[in-house]
């Protein structure tokens, strides 16, 4: 299926969000306390409520009988328009927070831009989204911080988790036609423009935190086009099972 600049802008939006959220889930039960628990698995409901709120407003621009369960559960891998950085495994908790904190960060940036678009609709999502996203900000940078000055040990799996997942943040900021040109219309937010704020505030938590930004990368593209790292499949086979098992299904 083709689909139009704005339905494929609206899903990157969306499945970064969704991915996002069902990463967080597999922590339920299994965080290091209960209250981390509980935060992780609220925070996984915001994000699934803004790919909800994202995907059902693909689905009306789309049209073509397509609604929020098709487009999340009918779609393959090379479909998704996700950003790489939110499907890297949860690993443990050092990575968790860490892939959580730079996407914060980013969504943060991100929806306080978006919320002016031209698009009422989009513009809605980012204010409602803004002051979840300011919240997960708060949380997972006072534990980046918080554990980045704890231990040798934890700052150390701080560091790693850093160091580590530093390659995919490039993407954060990587702009493509479809962007630029929604971007110039007023409707979509050009990612280039979001890095300054990012690195503001992701330079100024590493230091507090006694964490080391590091060394320049190769960065990983291609989230956004439909290429992938080895670890959607088996997100998307765990997430989908059961409406690719009983299609239509009702409850």
């Amino acid at each position: 299926m083709t689909y139009s600049p704005l339905t494929t802008y609206t899903l990157r939006l969306g499945d970064t969000c969704l991915v996002l959220a069902q990463r967080l889930t597999g922590w339920c039960g299994h965080a290091p306390e209960l209250e981390i628990d509980l935060a992780l698995a609220n925070i996984g409901l915001d994000l699934l409520g803004q790919g909800r709120n994202f995907l059902s407003y693909a689905a009306e621009i789309q049209g073509e009988q397509l609604d929020e369960d098709r487009l999340a559960f009918g779609r393959d891998e090379r479909q998704y328009h996700n950003l790489l950085l939110a499907e890297q495994l949860n690993g443990d908790f050092a990575d968790t927070l860490m892939r959580q904190y730079l996407l914060d960060a980013w969504h943060v940036a991100l929806f306080s831009r978006l919320l002016h678009s031209r698009d009422l609709q989009l513009a809605a999502i980012a204010a409602k989204a803004i002051k979840e996203v300011r919240y997960h900000l708060r949380f997972s940078r006072g534990w980046l911080v918080r554990l980045g000055n704890g231990t040798e040990l934890s700052h150390q799996k701080m560091q790693s988790s850093l160091n580590r997942l530093w390659r995919f943040t490039g993407e954060l900021f990587h702009a493509d036609e479809l962007e630029i040109s929604l971007a110039e219309q007023g409707i979509a937010v050009d990612p280039r423009g979001l890095r300054d704020e990012w690195e503001a505030e992701v330079f100024s938590a590493l230091n507090d935190a006694s964490l080391v930004k590091p060394q320049e990368a190769q960065y990983r593209t291609g989230g956004k086009q439909g290429l992938h790292t080895e670890h959607l499949g088996p997100l998307l086979a765990e997430m989908q099972y059961l409406q690719r098992a009983y299609p239509e299904l009702q409850w």
